[in-house]
């Protein structure tokens, strides 16, 4: 293939997560933008639980219970001369750690916001870990056809709280039973809203209305309009392409994802404003996307996507070269040869066979166990690592035992496979060799139990324990007396001593005690 017919390709990959708190209308923003990309015809609502219609990007039977998404999903699809790959990540806080390493596999991030309810906890979380990655971060202010808070309201929350310059590419006119419809700064245009899916658009320049706007718009809403437009261009931030794409300004644009109204035009300026992928450090410097051979790395692994075939699908993200199913390549880490034989795209859980692909792009191998997150994969004859994926410092911990002694292998078999996905961390204590789970959140144990039951048709036992806090340390530097039932000494799965504290002020103590013991948070290690 020529290098020009691989740039041009390049160019038209987007690679983006939707990042949002729980409720914020997320899932119903993926399932707009999947129905624009002709993938779907029709969004089931994530609330509607009756009728037995579930968000396609949700698939695991609790996501179905729940109503919320507890795993990231991966869904692909063309839209106007781009291939989009959507990675849509759980919203809930318990779940920002498959969250967090998903964030590894994007190129630019979109932040819904409820505009009833403004930033909420979870949402500047996962913001500062795009903030932290520098991932240029677009805002969909949801909801406008409810009675929210004040658009400049929100623009002043988004600077302050979020700690990033804004810039309203859309404006509202109108909220909840008065929203009529929004202001398109960008191309001069009003998008009438009418409540059913059937929005157009009429010319304003933002001075002068003409009688077509007047008879769309109620009149002294143009003329707030007018003042509003007019306080934005003086008084705001100044727009540059070159800021959204460092990730230190964000463009802001209102709509109502679940009346789909302000998600297309959203979207068309979301591909002006977004860059193909981009280049990702490595053991021998930064890896380009035109780099000649393929390498990618695996962010995510999935067991039991499908319950049928007891399945385990690893996720990586192409990073360059071109994929092609059946190719030879070497896994890193223990540089074995394999063969990728079996490789997929998904629609959340239903997949399709993809015989070749490119950097931006996301793809399942079937993994019969060799892979582990954070995995590179180079073709043959290249010699390096992508830099290690991010762990979270787990808070919650749990002993857990399977209740019924005879089906100890396959509570085995069940903990080894959700280990490796990331679903919890698991830890052993020295000598009695108790299993230890932990966990970010609570919703992870719970998701951990019903996935145990549900797929692995084993019961478990949890007995919740006091500590919080989890530093890793030199077994060398351990000595007889410095553990108790308040400082836990345990091991990870690799072997590394890991010593869980009851709490900030046992964490403290121990410092004071013994200075010269090096403790290193996850992150750190």
């Amino acid at each position: 293939m020529s290098t020009e017919k691989m740039k041009d390709i390049i160019d038209g990959r987007r690679t983006f997560a939707i990042i949002s708190h729980p409720d914020a209308g997320k899932t119903t923003l993926t399932e707009k933008l999947l129905l624009l990309g002709g993938m779907i015809r029709s969004a089931g609502t994530v609330k509607a639980k009756k009728s037995g219609k579930y968000a396609t990007s949700d698939w695991m039977e609790i996501e179905k219970q729940r109503g919320i998404s507890v795993t990231s999903s991966v869904m692909q699809f063309s839209y106007s001369d781009h291939h989009i790959n959507i990675v849509d990540t759980p919203g809930h806080q318990d779940f920002s750690e498959d969250t967090y390493r998903t964030l590894t596999a994007v190129d630019s991030a979109v932040m819904v916001i409820d505009g009833t309810k403004g930033i909420e906890e979870q949402t500047l979380k996962l913001f500062k870990v795009c903030r932290m990655r520098g991932i240029p971060i677009l805002t969909f202010i949801n909801k406008l056809d409810r009675e929210g808070k004040d658009p400049l309201e929100l623009l002043e929350e988004i600077e302050e709280v979020l700690e990033i310059e804004s810039y309203p590419v859309t404006w509202p006119i109108g909220m909840g039973k008065r929203f009529q419809g929004t202001y398109d700064r960008f191309t001069k245009k009003i998008e009438i809203y009418r409540g059913n899916e059937d929005s157009f658009h009429v010319d304003f320049d933002g001075k002068e209305a003409s009688d077509e706007v007047l008879q769309n718009v109620t009149p002294e809403y143009v003329e707030t309009l007018k003042d509003e437009i007019s306080l934005l261009d003086e008084a705001g931030n100044d727009f540059s392409v070159e800021k959204v794409k460092a990730g230190e300004l964000t463009p802001v644009f209102f709509g109502s994802a679940i009346a789909n109204f302000g998600v297309q035009s959203f979207f068309d300026a979301f591909l002006n404003l977004t860059s193909p992928p981009q280049p990702r450090n490595s053991s021998i410097g930064e890896i380009t996307p035109e780099y000649k051979d393929f390498s990618g790395f695996i962010f995510k692994i999935q067991a039991n996507m499908n319950p049928a075939h007891r399945d385990r699908i690893a996720f990586v993200r192409v990073c360059s070269g071109k994929f092609e199913r059946g190719m030879n390549v070497t896994l890193a880490r223990t540089e074995r040869k394999m063969k990728l034989a079996q490789s997929h795209q998904f629609l959340a859980s239903s997949r399709e066979t993809v015989d070749e692909a490119y950097p931006g792009d996301i793809i399942g191998l079937y993994d019969a166990g060799n892979y582990q997150i954070g995995d590179t994969i180079i073709g043959e004859g290249q010699v390096f690592k992508f830099e290690p994926l991010p762990k979270f410092p787990p808070e919650l911990f749990a002993k857990v035992r399977v209740k019924n002694a005879m089906k100890h292998k396959h509570f085995e078999k069940g903990i080894t496979q959700l280990v490796q996905e990331g679903a919890v961390q698991l830890y052993r204590t020295p000598y009695f060799n108790d299993l230890i789970l932990g966990a970010v959140g609570e919703l992870q144990f719970q998701v951990f139990e019903h996935r145990m039951k549900a797929e692995y048709n084993v019961d478990i036992e949890f007995s919740r324990m006091q500590h919080s806090i989890a530093r890793w340390v030199d077994k060398k530097q351990l000595k007889d007396g410095m553990t108790d039932s308040r400082v836990l000494h345990v091991e990870d799965r690799d072997d590394h001593s890991v010593l869980l504290f009851e709490n900030e002020f046992v964490f403290r103590l121990f410092q004071d005690k013994y200075p010269d013991v090096k403790l290193l948070n996850i992150f750190e290690v």
